[in-house]
């Protein structure tokens, strides 16, 4: 049934510029939250209220805009303009990172957050005056139609409901929060006046909606902890979707095409593909990390996997975001800088907005890698699939402090693999060489004019044990865990002993038999000149484990 609704959101559906002949231009909106709305317009009469974040969005703020969605459907927009000073104290000071960390549980509550003088500024004359602002809005526009439902969204607007209900009594007002509802302790960072007016503002609606019905029951704890209200009869549990006509009209558009195309030319054998914002609670250092040990652990499978991380930079005016950011190059250039060969690089980081890049990606993954810490309702994990054509499989583990990794059973259903966790698989072997000398010549190993021959040999067999794994195969370096050459001089001759152990699925006997032959011959090397009879003999493996659990 078709009704009207007045959305209202910090982000609205379209945002507007000017191309380079100064013709007014108008942009699809950024976020998740949009993206999940946008079908709202084809189903209701539509107006939407937003914040004027450009300065184009500026210019036409204040009067509404008749707009069109991509589908032809009719909506109203009326753009919100801010004072400058206190959108940012809004913006970037209360609903971001404050709000936002508590609703992910990313506070280092031993060190942060910093509620000083400056921040309760903030939350009185930026985010208390901004969600202000959105309740004029709103009144005004039920003015104009009375009849319409309000429907608030997310952490930015958690004051402006009671403000609305306290002029428009009468109002239907929904809000649905879209991230992650902490328990009840877990608000006790913000000062209890503003734990409490957050509490209230949300109960000020007829109905509050939440993803999960974990999130709805940690905000029926809370609330009743901290204002004493039983609000069970006015919450649900609604998970938010997308719409699939859209996606799979846009995997076959020209832009997308010619992205796609793009990624065929360069892709390996096999592609992981993560979508996210440059947002700490998205984990992507410790994704970066998890691909790491998948790379430790199956060197066959290096350059013939690789991971395309499309990054879409967020909230880069706030310090901890803008470190985040640093932090993901830092570890995807180690990472890289540690694997990367003969043109093959591991991780492909892309940090810039293109959604086209992003479907064409969604197209082409053999694994989708999703592991945020915290999430209200990760879209990218239901967007991807929708379009992908190579039976990809998904990590769609969160709320997990832990990354994973996801591998297709044989059934063909998607199973979770804790890369860290996962019993590792265990290979070793061990090798023999045997010097022979003159007696003299034994007792003087550790003397002679080159040196200590027995150290030396020792730190020689070990580093060519591990250049050799590095080199040889090519195909298959393999990465060792433990590397041991160990000396025992006899009467008139000296044993040497290499062992070598890895978690690859291939052997080390190449390993250890390569470090006990250098250790002999630079024992050799070392006492020729005062033993010119010496010999090496008897190189052979005594003994070979396969791998095992």
């Amino acid at each position: 049934m078709r009704r009207k609704l007045i959305v209202v959101s910090n982000r609205g559906p379209v945002s507007f510029g000017r191309d380079l002949d100064g013709n007014r231009t108008a942009a699809r909106g950024g976020g998740g939250l949009v993206t999940a709305l946008r079908s709202l317009i084809r189903h209701h009469d539509v107006t939407w209220i937003a914040s004027a974040i450009t300065d184009e969005d500026r210019v036409v703020a204040g009067e509404p805009i008749d707009e069109e969605a991509a589908e032809g459907s009719p909506y109203r927009l009326q753009l919100v303009a801010h004072d400058e000073q206190e959108y940012d104290w809004f913006y970037n000071v209360v609903a971001n990172p404050m709000l936002w960390f508590v609703h992910h549980s990313l506070w280092e509550l031993a060190y942060t957050p910093k509620l000083d003088h400056a921040f309760h500024r903030a939350w009185e004359e930026g985010y208390a005056a901004v969600n202000a602002r959105f309740a004029q809005a709103v009144v005004a526009e039920l003015e104009r139609s009375a009849d319409a439902a309000v429907f608030f969204h997310d952490y930015h607007l958690y004051l402006a409901p009671r403000a609305v209900r306290e002029q428009r009594p009468d109002a239907t007002l929904m809000h649905f929060v879209h991230v992650p509802w902490p328990q009840p302790d877990s608000w006790r960072v913000c000062p209890r006046a503003m734990r409490c007016a957050i509490h209230d503002g949300l109960i000020a609606n007829d109905l509050v909606g939440f993803h999960t019905e974990r999130w709805r029951r940690n905000f029926i704890y809370s609330t009743r902890e901290l204002l004493g209200e039983d609000v069970t009869q006015r919450t649900v549990t609604a998970p938010i979707s997308v719409d699939p006509d859209e996606f799979v009209e846009l995997a076959g558009s020209e832009a997308v095409l010619v992205a796609e195309r793009e990624i065929v030319a360069r892709r390996p054998e096999k592609l992981i593909v993560r979508v996210d914002r440059t947002d700490p609670s998205k984990n992507i250092v410790r994704g970066f990390r998890a691909f790491e040990l998948y790379l430790d652990a199956h060197p066959e499978m290096r350059r013939r996997i690789a991971m395309l991380a499309l990054l879409d930079p967020s909230r880069q005016e706030i310090p901890e975001y803008a470190e985040y950011l640093a932090a993901i190059e830092r570890e995807a250039r180690r990472v890289n800088d540690r694997f990367q060969e003969n043109g093959w690089t591991p991780i492909d980081v892309q940090i810039a907005d293109n959604f086209t890049m992003s479907v064409a990606a969604y197209k082409q993954f053999d694994v989708l890698l999703v592991n945020a810490i915290f999430d209200g309702m990760n879209l990218v994990a239901k967007e991807a699939p929708l379009v992908n054509e190579r039976d990809g499989v998904r990590d769609t583990r969160i709320d997990k402090r832990m990354t994973e990794l996801s591998h297709l059973s044989e059934a063909g259903d998607v199973r979770m693999v804790d890369v860290g966790d996962k019993p590792a698989s265990r290979r070793r072997a061990v090798a023999r060489a045997t010097v022979r000398m003159a007696a003299e010549t034994a007792r003087r190993l550790r003397e002679l004019p080159k040196g200590d021959a027995l150290v030396t040999a020792q730190v020689a067999g070990i580093m060519a044990a591990k250049r050799t794994s590095e080199l040889i195969p090519l195909c298959h370096p393999l990465p060792l865990s433990h590397v041991e050459v160990s000396l025992e001089v006899r009467e008139s001759e000296v044993e040497v002993t290499g062992t070598v152990e890895t978690t690859a699925q291939t052997g080390v006997e190449m390993e250890a038999l390569t470090a006990v032959t250098v250790a002999a011959l630079t024992v050799y090397d070392m006492a020729k000149a005062i033993d010119k009879d010496m010999s090496v003999s008897d190189v052979k493996l005594v003994e070979k484990t396969k791998a095992q659990a």
